[in-house]
């Protein structure tokens, strides 16, 4: 029996979170008020863990903090939550990772990333026993990228299924080591991530260059919803667009969501309805994790809001359990 539903592997740190910032920020030791700042559980593997045991997964997060109050506050969050962070390494020297998010007035957002101890960030060879496996900021941590098809295929070989959100790639190359997708059951990248991905100019054009692929593309369309292929079928689901607050963290909470569906259900178009769900209810609040939902309360959003009908049997699937 495994130990966990769900262990995922990579990034953890505080976002710094700031509305209202200036295009360009004065420089010259100048002060600029803005409308907000807060301070924010970041980090998408950070994110789809805290999302994951918010929706009732027993989820562990395999990841480097340093040993400094950044770190710490990392770990009080996600312990918070109910994620296993038995796994999460403290490193020596190195400063916890820090990201700052400069949100401006016309919704965009920049974000500042110093990498501190991610860099040398080293998944152990071997994790613990789970259904699901979840890699994610891939083209952050050189070293989990250089062994994540290892990582993979061990896992795969013990039972579990696995997945990769890459996030960005800062460096612009979007080069993923060779075997990856070879071993990777789901590959989760928003709309401008899959076709850096695949050198495509629309999202058509994308999910056909995964056409020979054994991994199954989901690609996240924020307003527009999601869409997945699987064995040749193109799966798509649409929901009701919502004002958002903050989208900081939509696609890791989609990650969670998607993943929660998919081991409960085992049903691709349920698993991307509440994907959907997950990703809409995160940004009703600042900040990644404020506003993820429990399980009940993404099957009610799901069933309301996206395309796919039969999201409302969950709910009963859920009290037989």
């Amino acid at each position: 029996m495994a130990t966990f539903d769900l262990v995922v592997v990579g990034d953890a740190n505080p976002d710094v979170l700031i509305a209202g910032a200036p295009a360009v920020p004065a420089y010259g030791q100048a002060e600029t008020l803005v409308e907000a700042g807060s301070l924010a559980l970041g980090g998408s593997a950070a994110i789809v863990a805290h999302g994951a045991a918010r929706l009732g997964l027993s989820t562990a997060l395999v990841s480097l903090v340093g040993r400094d109050a950044a770190g710490d506050f990392v770990l009080d969050a996600l312990s918070s939550a109910g994620v296993d962070i038995s796994l999460v390494a403290r490193h020596e020297r190195e400063p916890t990772a820090l990201t700052v998010c400069l949100g401006g007035a016309d919704g965009d957002r920049a974000i500042l990333t110093s990498l501190g101890c991610l860099a040398s960030f080293e998944p152990p060879k071997q994790l613990p026993s789970s259904r699901h496996v979840h890699a994610a900021a891939y083209f952050l941590q050189p070293r989990l990228a250089a062994g994540l098809a290892e990582l993979f295929g061990d896992a795969r070989s013990r039972g579990a299924t696995t997945s990769l959100d890459t996030n960005d790639d800062p460096a612009g190359s979007w080069k993923l080591a060779p075997g990856v997708l070879d071993v990777c059951d789901y590959l989760l990248p928003n709309e401008a991530e899959a076709l850096a991905l695949t050198g495509t100019s629309d999202v058509r054009a994308a999910m056909a260059a995964f056409a020979g692929a054994t991994v199954t593309p989901v690609v996240k369309r924020g307003r527009h919803g999601a869409t997945a292929l699987n064995s040749g079928k193109t799966h798509t689901v649409r929901s009701t667009p919502v004002v958002p607050v903050d989208t900081v963290g939509a696609g890791d909470s989609f990650d969670a969501g998607f993943l929660a569906g998919l081991l409960s259900t085992g049903d691709l178009d349920l698993a991307l309805a509440l994907g959907c769900a997950c990703g809409a209810l995160s940004t009703q609040a600042a900040g990644g994790t404020a506003a993820q939902p429990s399980w009940n309360q993404a099957v009610t959003y799901a069933s309301a809001t996206t395309s796919t009908a039969p999201v409302a049997t969950i709910a009963h699937n859920e009290e037989e359990s």
